[in-house]
């Protein structure tokens, strides 16, 4: 209906007037001024529907019937703009009250359902708040079509039902089919409706997603699957888990195999991950779910049923083991060119520093030397070769292999052997023969630092004939404690996340020996907490808290100790309420231990889950103003970044937090707060955290500035970000008197060069939807040891830089076709777009780049195929990608 008139249609004067004025009498003067301020064609309307009200009264049926059936049509062929009434419903306003009170007095009659679906939709703007009128309209109406009266009429009819479905909750044997019936009708519509979304937060509402799975098609179910997936990150448990098992089921309803792989990791239901490689009846596709699998660190083993075929079987059990790692990540170097090794001196770029630098080199050589060797491993991570410790031996120029190894002191040489291991990561072969020599060494620090190279050498990779296993098992109960260390630490970082009981079993007499030394210990029950990181064991549980009972006061005290709680936490990592008996017997201990271990049993159980409630009440925790000697607000600021990295917003919320605890925060608070931002950005350099970390690292208190120094490595950490470079150097010329600080420059320096720029140390994948327990666990470790550096990192105990391994994945794209070997194929690499819940086919990426694979991926990129030649196996292009040639493809001429 187009309007002559729309000037005279918008002055709409004195509305509630007109409300006010009893119905039937309309020869008020009020009324005759607005009538004229109508057009013609308005005022027609006006008065015909005037006219059906009366006839709605009129004793005779037939014109009853007539009249309704007109002032229907009236309303469902009347169009409104967004910011107005439709006409009809505005004329009938004032006659709501007389139509209600009719309907009262009439008999039960079809006629008076029809009445009834009027009075509903009048209701949408004329009922009183909290009235339900509209719903309650509805369910006395007739069953019509419930479309029929507009999306703003269904959007409000289903606000209507979660009301009245929580007001029923509250009566006991409240009936609520009539309910059901109407949600079953809305949820209809909305989902032919592109309102996905809409569907399933009513159903949310009254508590029965699961009628979403059969209201799915092959036209939605990605959307809708969107939707629930984002939706979980910001549900109280347990409705996030049933959130997300119906998005599995639904991706399983439609074949979508690695989306909801993807979903029953991150419920980490293994029985899932078990069926599907059973109904999946392609074996390429199973390979790509090895290659996910692998990625996230599970420990899984593939039986007869999931693969027949006793080849492909095998071939697929060693992607999982992540044997095709190394050869995938060199091959990447190969192709960005950057194979040739790096020395300590390239990542230093001392003659880009002004003259104070070269003074430094002087200061404390043996701590210079230690730092070199750190930057060294992790500069050159897994490429095999550098050029401190694989330099072959030159019987000319008198140089040795083992001549790096002996520019170390005691301890140093155990980290300068060590880090061969870091350099051959992942190479377990090459790794275990070049490590070999160090074992015949008449020095015990060599061999411990050999004993820990073997556990770095196996770090996420699973080798067939355990070598790990069979050469250090042999040392775990030598004399020497730094030996007994270095195969205790190699054993779990060999064997993190495998659960492995024999392990324990050799660990477990260590923690109840009453003469171990307390490092051997502590070490002990971090590496039993690495290897069942997250499998909330009883046994091992009870052996740690056993060992923190034998504990005496004196050694409750000690910096090491600390670690004995931690790995009593990381058996419950992101296992929420699990964690609560054993946070109940961590009452009964000392005093001076009790708060330390309920903060890290609370930050581990809940890390990675965003719960609100425990975010506060650690923050709680941290707003208390202590005498000095209190220990356990450290791990509490660190467990509210725990917490809340699962998702952007509640990670920005907390890097807001954090800024006012540097304000108003004690010293033993600030010390921790840039280890818990370098936490919340780890790999990922946001430009506000890394000024707010470069502010921090000339704080005056020498704690907050190397924790601050530390933290600007690990937001860079892999990612060669230039900026955060130039302010280490500054950094490094700032403090060239001041070995320990310079000594953590150092090691920052080393980690933004990691791997050369090809790794990262983020334990999120997959889009960030999963979190890898194994490789938050290491940095877990790492941060922990780091909120007191003075007697650990500075110490004897710098090699628990190491744990950083857990974590250290190649951040790349690499393509493969069905025969595993690399394929190069174009792809769109840009900064991913939410797009959840919006309409029609929005584009996932920005401002994007195309490349030739394998490509690099920053924190925040997603990439998509620029090609139809071939189809990925797996819609989410990180990591190993298996492509297949696309069938329908046809070459442009």
């Amino acid at each position: 209906m187009t309007d002559p008139n729309p000037k005279k249609n918008n002055a709409e004067p004195t509305e509630e007037a007109s409300l006010k004025v009893p119905a039937k009498d309309p020869k008020k003067k009020k009324d005759e001024k607005k009538d004229e301020d109508l057009s013609d064609e308005d005022l027609a309307l006006k008065q015909q529907l005037e006219l059906y009200v009366v006839r709605v009264q009129d004793p005779s049926p037939g014109l009853q019937k007539m009249a309704l059936e007109s002032m229907r049509q009236e309303i469902r062929t009347s169009t409104s703009s967004m910011t107005s009434v439709p006409k009809p419903l505005k004329f009938l306003r004032p006659h709501y009250g007389t139509l209600k009170t009719y309907f009262a007095t009439m008999e039960d009659s079809e006629l008076k359902k029809y009445l009834a679906d009027i009075l509903s939709v009048l209701a949408l703007t004329m009922s009183a708040e909290g009235e339900r009128e509209s719903l309650k309209y509805r369910l006395l109406g007739s069953e019509g079509d419930i479309g029929s009266w507009g999306h703003e009429y269904v959007r409000n009819l289903a606000g209507e039902i979660s009301q009245e479905y929580a007001t029923r909750q509250q009566i006991e044997d409240a009936k609520i089919e009539d309910l059901m019936g109407l949600v079953q009708q809305i949820v209809a519509f909305h989902m032919k409706h592109n309102a996905e979304p809409e569907a399933a937060d009513l159903l949310m509402e009254v508590e029965d997603l699961d009628l979403l799975v059969e209201h799915v098609d092959g036209a939605n179910y990605k959307r809708t699957c969107m939707y629930l997936v984002s939706l979980a990150s910001y549900l109280p448990g347990p409705d996030d888990l049933l959130v997300l098992e119906i998005a599995y089921v639904i991706y399983l309803k439609f074949d979508e195999y690695p989306l909801s792989l993807r979903i029953a990791i991150g419920l980490d239901n293994l029985q899932y991950v078990k069926d599907m490689f059973k109904s999946c009846n392609d074996i390429q596709r199973k390979k790509q779910f090895c290659y996910i699998l692998a990625r996230h660190g599970v420990h899984f083993v593939l039986e007869e049923e999931m693969i027949s075929d006793d080849d492909e079987r095998e071939s697929c059990q060693e992607i999982l083991n992540n044997m095709k790692l190394s050869e995938g990540y060199l091959n990447l170097a190969r192709d960005i060119e950057v194979m040739e090794p790096k020395s300590p001196e390239d990542i230093y770029k001392a003659h880009l520093i002004d003259g104070r630098a070269s003074a430094g080199a002087s200061v404390d050589s043996a701590r210079q030397n230690l730092a070199a060797t750190f930057v060294n491993a992790f500069v050159n991570a897994g490429f095999g070769q550098d050029k401190l410790m694989t330099v072959p031996s030159d019987a000319s120029s008198g140089g040795t292999t083992g001549g790096w190894l002996y520019k170390n002191k005691e301890h140093g040489k155990a980290s300068a052997a060590a880090s061969l291991g870091m350099i051959l990561l992942w190479d377990v072969d090459n790794g275990l023969s070049q490590l070999d020599k160090y074992f015949h060494s008449n020095d015990n620090h060599v061999i411990a630092g050999a004993l820990l190279g073997v556990g770095i050498v196996n770090c996420s990779i699973k080798h067939d004939c355990d070598p790990a296993m069979a050469l250090l098992s042999d040392y775990i109960n030598k004399e020497d404690s730094t030996v007994r260390i270095g195969a205790i630490m190699g054993l779990g970082l060999a064997y993190a996340g495998t659960q492995n009981e024999q392990i324990y079993k050799q660990l477990s007499p260590i923690l109840g020996d009453s003469n171990a030394p307390l490092d051997v210990i502590a070490f002990t029950a971090i590496s039993l907490g690495l290897v069942f990181v997250g499998s909330c064991h009883a046994d091992v549980a009870q052996s740690i808290i056993l060992a923190l009972m034998d504990r005496n006061e004196a050694e409750l005290g000690e910096p090491l100790t600390r670690l004995l709680p931690l790995g009593l936490g990381l058996l419950y990592l992101g296992k929420q309420e699990n964690v609560e008996a054993t946070a109940e017997v961590s009452k009964t201990f000392h005093e001076k231990i009790k708060k330390y271990c309920d903060m890290t049993l609370l930050s581990c159980a809940y890390a990675g889950t965003g719960n609100v409630l425990k975010v506060q009440h650690l923050l709680g925790e941290c707003s208390q103003h202590l005498e000095k000697g209190e220990t356990h607000q450290g791990p509490a600021v660190l467990g509210i970044a725990m917490v809340a990295m699962a998702e952007e917003l509640g990670l920005d919320m907390t890097i807001r937090s954090l800024e006012h605890m540097l304000q108003y925060g004690e010293q033993n608070i600030r010390r921790a707060v840039p280890l818990a931002l370098g936490l919340l950005c780890i790999s990922n350099p946001k430009v506000n955290v890394m000024d707010t970390l470069s502010r921090l690292s000339h704080d005056t208190d020498s704690e907050v500035a190397m924790a601050a120094t530390i933290s600007l490595g690990l937001i860079g950490a892999g990612t060669n970000n230039a900026r955060i470079a130039s302010m280490l150097r500054n950094l490094s010329s700032y403090y060239y008197k001041e070995a320990s600080l310079l000594f953590c420059v150092r090691i920052a320096q080393g980690l933004v060069h990691m791997g050369k720029g090809l790794l990262t140390l983020a334990p999120h994948h997959s889009e960030r939807f999963l979190l890898s327990p194994t490789a938050l666990a290491g940095l877990i470790v790492l941060l922990h040891t780091c909120l007191d550096m003075k007697s650990l990192i500075l110490g004897k105990y710098h090699y628990v830089l190491y744990f950083l391994a857990l974590a250290m994945k190649p951040r790349m794209l690499m393509t493969v076709d069905e025969n595993q070997k690399p394929l190069s194929v174009p792809v769109r690499v840009g900064q991913a777009v939410d797009v959840v819940g919006q309409a029609g086919r929005p584009k996932t990426i920005t401002g994007f780049q195309t490349h030739s694979t394998p490509v690099l991926l920053a924190a925040g990129d997603r990439a998509e195929l620029a090609t139809d030649k071939y189809v990925p196996l797996s819609p989410i292009l990180e990591g190993f990608v298996v492509l297949r040639e696309n069938p329908d493809y046809q070459e442009d001429n």
